[in-house]
């Protein structure tokens, strides 16, 4: 096999092996995502505890899975310190009985890094997206760049937002494969 075969064999892969690991866990609570009116206090809580973490950033996507008193982490992180301070926030909300912290750290990569970098000012530097979205704490869409490989994690208020935002992911140059995982409001 020649390089170039290799490559795309090897990207293809990773592609795949990518989006396997996220259908494993697609059934998740996103923090950023609020609940509905029946949402029982612990799940509200462990919510806030994620969401006002003090590392946490539009390039981590968090989540988690209640079974009981058992609360599943999941997500990735581009710092370590954010996994471990996850897992401790969790564990001191009122009913969690057990914690089980399956949030992966992203690699170190000065190439991830610029592709983070790309597709932040691409999104949040086009008109329509960054005064809908831009403007918030934890801004609702995440950018998620793992072996320069890109997916986008959050939610959207609409349709035509979801695909720009795509779009504009997609032109970011050094940017492997692009997964609009972008929810809209209210589907």
């Amino acid at each position: 096999m020649n390089r170039i075969g290799f490559v795309l064999l090897a990207g293809m892969l990773a592609i795949s092996g990518s989006l396997a690991a996220k259908d494993k866990d697609s059934n998740h609570i996103d923090p950023y995502i609020n609940g509905g009116p029946g949402e029982s206090k612990m799940v509200r809580e462990v919510r806030h505890q994620l969401v006002t973490l003090p590392y946490y950033g539009i390039f981590d996507d968090l989540g988690f899975n209640v079974n009981g008193g058992a609360i599943t982490l999941v997500g990735q992180v581009t710092r370590p310190v954010l996994k471990d301070d996850a897992g401790r926030a969790v564990k001191t909300v009122e009913g969690v009985t057990n914690v089980v912290n399956n949030i992966e750290v992203l690699p170190l990569s000065p190439n991830d890094d610029r592709i983070r970098r790309g597709v932040y000012r691409a999104i949040y530097g086009d008109p329509l997206l960054s005064t809908r979205y831009g403007f918030q704490a934890v801004p609702s869409i995440h950018i998620i760049v793992k072996n320069g490989n890109v997916r986008l994690e959050g939610l959207v208020a609409n349709e035509m937002d979801r695909n720009v935002a795509g779009i504009r992911a997609n032109g970011v140059p050094g940017a492997f494969h692009v997964e609009n995982a972008l929810k809209v409001e209210g589907k």
